[in-house]
Parts: structure tokens; sequence; C-alpha cells
């Protein structure tokens, strides 16, 4: 059976990922710290301490991918306006913004889709809040399991 303290300390484990707003990587060492101080407590915080963690681990590895395809677009898209056989050092860089790149697309649909995962994640993080407070198990979406 459990108790409110359970679903309390359960609970705060999924809140304290919202640290890093105030602590670099809060979003790591707040759930750690409560999900190691009260593991062998109780199976249903054990549980929601994993899938919490495993959230944030996956989470990063999405964002790194992200980034690592982002960037080179911006930078192929910045360099590609230059127009490199017409610098005059009295005149100044010439810059074609006439006609946007097939790149600086790319570029921004995948800034969009790191800004839709963003508000995902946040949701997802509530609606884990809310399920723990309830006393029922959560596993968010779309997370590798790390820890089993």
């Amino acid at each position: 059976m459990l108790d409110n303290h359970q679903k309390n300390i359960a609970t705060f484990i999924h809140l304290s990922t919202f640290s890093r707003f105030i602590i670099p990587f809060g979003n790591f060492i707040g759930p750690i710290v409560l999900w190691m101080a009260n593991k062998e407590k109780s199976a249903f915080v054990d549980n929601h301490g994993k899938q919490a963690i495993n959230f944030q681990i996956s989470i990063l590895l999405y964002a790194l991918v992200l980034g690592l395809l982002s960037v080179p677009f911006f930078f192929f898209n910045l360099f590609s306006s230059f127009d490199f056989i017409d610098i005059d050092p009295f005149d100044g860089i010439h810059l074609n913004i006439s006609e946007p790149s097939p790149l600086l697309y790319i570029g921004g649909g995948l800034g969009v889709l790191a800004i839709l995962g963003f508000i995902l994640e946040l949701v997802f993080i509530v609606i884990a809040s809310l399920k723990a407070r309830d006393g029922e198990v959560y596993h968010y979406p779309l997370t590798i399991d790390f820890l089993k």
C-alpha cells in the first residue's frame, strides 16, 4: 500500500528536473539525489526515479543529435550567402539575401522541432508528476531504458 510520503517523493523526483532552470545539470542532480536516497524504501519511488533519470538522459541524447544535425546546416547557410569572389576591402563583404537557401529551411525546421521537443518535455514532466501524486506508474514516451 502506497502512503502519501512515497507519492510525494516520487512527485518531487519528477518535479526536481525543473531545477535545471536554477542549477546547471539540476535536471540530473535533483532526481538522482532523491532517487538514491529513497530507492530502497519503496519500489514505487524506485520505478519513478528510474523513469525520470532515463527520460532526462534520453532528452539529452536527442538534443545532442538534433544540435549536431542543425549546426552544420546553419554554418553552411551562413557561408553559402557570402560572395567570396567579389570581396573588396574598401567596400566590404556583400551578402546575398535575396533568395533563402534550402539549408535555411532545413535548419529552421530542426529549430522548430527542438522547440516543440522542449515544450513536450515540460508537458511530460508535469503529467508524470501528476501520475506519481495519484499513485500511478508512468512511463515517459520515447524513453531509452538505461536504468532497469
